[in-house]
């Protein structure tokens, strides 16, 4: 009997498949083993969310697979089934695209069109896409979200090493992210600074961020009438983006569906819309180092990777770092400045290994500071300045508080020695996620829920934060993933 015939998923029991994921192969829900309290019930949010292949945001509100969402899972399904965990990504990475984008949406065809909008017959994927290699066997959206997956990936591999070379994890998810890292670092350089550009909100993950209204302000809303909010079903009005914004979002995004998803410079100055952002970026620089590391483990050298994750690191720096704000800027490519907004994304760099130690030190204030007020007045960072004009603790990306940013951040802190902030801001999320009922996002201030409950990530971050709580569970990781515990 070879060794992947005897090897089992240590947490469920069930046999490694090397055949591409589907529902055959991959242990059902009833799999996940009890445990204690609150480990427990993150692990029932994840199971009640799984499809077969992968795991949705929300059964409700978003009942498709998520990009950045499903890699968010993944590291927390690590902790459970570390062979769910492989799936989730492999699931993800088989929609993508020919010229190497993963979609930021990947569409259930068990879900009818119109629970979700935009849904695929907005996007058509398959015509709309057919010049940049869309799949023609899958409905995808066009457009990406950030790119954690690389890391992702390291992280899941590092949970059971035997298992993910027993099943060729890396080998097979290697060259697909490596094309996913090519494309954005080729085809999204908008600015010529080396920095990958986003081209409509929905790319960047904090939809309707005051960091967007002035670049939004030049697009021209979609009328009320040509589309429907299928997510006002689902979610109170006041939590969700305006109908004026999501107006803009359709226009933006049947303007590049238009155009056959084609990027440059040109297009995006047409449709108004091209902005550098700090989150984005030190997401793929994070997951730069960790695909060194990735081509390091099969046989290959992870030098050019490590480099390259440098001089982006410099270019991060040199473009959007603000001194006077003590954090990070967007950068409005169309309108030539930064963009004076203080968003989270501005502290998310805080993740990366090698920022000068005068960014980090001003990183750490900025965060404790009034304007995030982080062991203050709030237990976890609210996604925009609490003095902003256009603070909003309820709406959004316009001031809630969010796990997967939080989870980002107290990687940072740890990584850079703020070992005693790191641990209040691990209790506060494990705590929070679990009394919010696995929440989408939280009032900063009163801590109220808003949005989705059960959601995927805030289930699947908290649980990685409660595994080995108040240790690490990961020796050397801050060497070998840019950040880690």
């Amino acid at each position: 009997m070879d060794s992947t015939a005897r090897l089992t998923d240590r947490h469920t029991g069930t046999r490694p498949t090397t055949t591409p994921p589907g529902r055959s192969g991959v242990p059902p829900a009833a799999a996940f083993p009890p445990g204690p309290g609150r480990r427990r019930r993150a692990a029932r949010v994840l199971a009640d969310n799984w499809t077969g292949a992968s795991t949705v945001p929300s059964r409700r509100l978003y009942p498709h697979q998520w990009s950045w969402d499903s890699a968010f899972i993944a590291i927390g399904l690590r902790h459970v089934s570390p062979l769910r965990a492989q799936t989730e990504l492999e699931t993800l990475l088989a929609a993508q695209w020919g010229d190497g984008r993963v979609p930021h949406i990947v569409f259930d065809p068990a879900v009818p069109d119109g629970s979700y909008f935009p849904g695929p017959g907005f996007w058509r994927s398959a015509a709309a896409g057919r010049a940049a290699g869309a799949p023609t066997g899958q409905r995808t959206s066009g457009i990406v979200q950030p790119p954690v997956h690389a890391l992702a990936a390291w992280l899941v591999h590092r949970a059971d090493p035997e298992l993910s070379r027993a099943r060729g994890f890396l080998a097979r998810a290697h060259p697909r992210l490596a094309a996913w890292h090519r494309y954005l670092l080729r085809h999204r350089d908008l600015g010529g600074g080396s920095l990958a550009a986003v081209v409509h909100p929905w790319e960047q993950g904090m939809d309707n961020s005051p960091c967007w209204d002035a670049p939004l302000a030049r697009v021209t809303p979609a009328p009320a009438h040509t589309f429907r909010r299928a997510d006002l079903d689902h979610g109170a009005a006041p939590d969700r983006p305006t109908d004026r914004d999501y107006g803009r979002y359709v226009r933006l995004a049947t303007h590049y569906r238009d155009g056959g998803y084609r990027d440059g410079h040109r297009r995006a100055r047409a449709r108004g819309f091209a902005v550098e952002d700090p989150a984005f970026n030190a997401l793929l620089i994070a997951s730069e180092h960790a695909l060194g590391h990735i081509a390091d483990s099969l046989g290959l050298s992870g030098a050019r990777r490590h480099a390259r994750a440098e001089r982006l690191t410099a270019a991060l720096v040199e473009r959007l770092w603000d001194p006077a704000a003590g954090q990070f800027r967007c950068r409005d490519l169309v309108g030539g400045h930064l963009i004076g907004e203080r968003g989270v994304s501005g502290l998310v760099p805080l993740v990366l290994p090698t920022l000068p130690r005068p960014v980090v030190g001003a990183l750490v204030r900025t965060l404790t500071g009034p304007h995030f007020g982080v062991g203050a007045t709030t237990r976890l960072p609210p996604s925009y300045d609490l003095l902003g004009d256009s603070f909003d603790p309820r709406r959004y990306w316009r001031g809630p508080a969010w796990f997967n940013t939080a989870w980002l951040l107290e990687r940072g802190l740890r990584a850079h020695g703020e070992r005693e902030r790191a641990d209040t801001l691990r209790t506060a999320v494990v705590e929070l996620a679990d009394s919010s009922g696995y929440a989408e996002y939280l009032h900063p201030r009163t801590e109220e829920p808003h949005g989705a409950s059960g959601f995927g990530w805030t289930a699947a971050l908290a649980l990685d934060l409660t595994h080995d709580e108040g240790a690490s569970d990961e020796p050397g990781a801050a060497e070998t993933d840019g950040g880690a515990r």
